[in-house]
């Protein structure tokens, strides 16, 4: 009888060891519990810094569009010879994140963003042989079919 009341004693100390922090930290968090919305953070202060103008100068990027390549043409070339990608959905300039050699590896490559449809890439330094070309844009990624780089 008496390990019983010991062994209660003992997880109602622990219990109530463990819920006094949590009950702390969530009474600091800013906003208030608002009956059928929930938590919410009305009436906090906004985030400092930002204006109408700049709001209405950001580019809008969007993540629903899937990016897609037709063709990259010529379909072989040196390395340091540019190519020309052609397809869908890049997006705008400032949304779109570079082109990759899947031969180069993490190698940065030189690129210029022409429209949402067309991008040209400079072939990197690579041994010659298959690679493929991947574009990432906002909307995701996607790769080429085989582009053959050929021998210096």
């Amino acid at each position: 009888m008496q390990t019983w009341r010991s062994s209660v004693l003992i997880s109602l100390g622990l219990i109530g060891i463990i819920a006094s922090p949590l009950s702390l930290s969530y009474a600091e968090e800013p906003g208030a519990m608002v009956d059928g919305a929930g938590f919410t953070l009305y009436g906090t202060e906004s985030i400092k810094g930002s204006d109408a103008a700049k709001v209405e100068r950001d580019p809008v990027c969007d993540r629903s569009k899937r990016p897609k390549i037709f063709k990259v043409e010529p379909d072989e070339a040196k390395p340091g010879q540019k190519v020309t990608i052609k397809g869908e959905n890049f997006g705008a300039k400032e949304c779109f994140h570079g082109v990759a050699f899947s031969a180069a590896g993490p190698a940065k490559i030189g690129y210029t963003f022409v429209n949402e449809t067309t991008i040209e890439a400079i072939v990197p330094d690579v041994r010659a042989g298959m690679s493929f070309i991947d574009i990432v844009a906002g909307g995701g990624n996607a790769r080429s079919k085989g582009f053959l780089v050929q021998a210096k």
